[in-house]
């Protein structure tokens, strides 16, 4: 090999595997647990992941549509109602999909609140709602992490593909967590504890042929977002580089599935800003 400047370099000596690709897993057969699955993000991961052949456990809160939205979705999709903070609520899910579909492979978190709040409100005199930052940082961060340590231990009972494979978590951030803006302290945070344990989380996870991968989504046509008058939803959706739009969730979905399918993804936080603000 020719290195800069001509310097010559040997070949890297090639090692057991080299070149060998693993193949690319399908949905089909496969079973999986979203939190946040009755609407938004998380219906239209349901929706892709039963559309592909697997099957599907909603994870949302009895006052959510999850049980007509299961129904919707035919014999492969199960509604389990439960508080993503409540570890007899998620344990319930999980063994909800070990006893319908018989097994656990995929577990997407996408349940997540956020408030609107600036630090302190100087014309008001009054500071941001402790109680509410702490009430986005149990749901998003420790809500997330219950289902990660719950859904992984009906995982690690899989046995493992040709690749050692067993089984793969995706987290929901947001571009909140690089590029947070004005009032969102909380929500920002929050997304931010959940980039942050993606890692070690993988790594723990690791030996038991576990993957764990985030995604940080900017901009999307949710539940959240739809909360906002349609002028601030226009503006925002112009502030993206292109397309200049905001993104719809099955766009989201597909990219799980393009996680569960590609086994070399792990440890990775992504995509976030389309371009860098500088």
């Amino acid at each position: 090999m020719i290195g800069r400047r001509g310097v010559v370099f040997p070949p890297l000596p090639r090692r057991p595997g080299d070149g060998k690709m693993a193949a690319i897993r399908s949905l089909k057969g496969l079973v999986g647990v979203i939190s946040g699955g009755a609407s938004g993000l998380g219906r239209a991961t349901v929706e892709r992941l039963i559309g592909q052949g697997a099957s599907a456990v909603i994870l949302d809160l009895p006052s959510s549509e999850g049980a007509s939205v299961a129904k919707t979705l035919g014999d492969r999709c199960a509604f389990a109602p439960a508080d993503v903070t409540s570890e007899t609520d998620v344990r319930n899910a999980v063994s909800m999909a070990k006893e319908q579909f018989g097994r656990l492979d995929i577990a997407v978190n996408c349940a997540g609140i956020a408030v609107a709040v600036k630090t302190y409100n100087f014309k008001k005199d009054l500071p941001h709602s402790l109680e509410d930052f702490q009430r986005v940082i149990n749901v998003n961060i420790a809500g997330t992490f219950n289902v990660i340590r719950l859904a992984v231990g009906e995982m690690g009972k899989n046995e493992p593909d040709s690749d050692g494979h067993r089984g793969v978590i995706i987290n929901t951030a947001s571009v909140a967590a690089f590029d947070g803006q004005v009032g969102q302290a909380a929500y920002s945070a929050s997304k931010g504890g959940i980039v942050g344990m993606t890692l070690p989380i993988a790594r723990d996870l690791a030996p038991m042929g576990i993957r764990v991968v985030t995604i940080a989504p900017g901009l999307f046509a949710t539940p959240l977002l739809a909360g906002l008058p349609e002028k601030v939803q226009t503006f925002l959706a112009r502030q993206v580089p292109f397309p200049s739009r905001l993104g719809n969730p099955a766009e989201y979905a597909h990219l799980v599935q393009a996680i569960v399918e590609n086994p070399m993804l792990n440890g990775q936080v992504g995509p976030g800003l389309p371009f860098d603000h500088d």
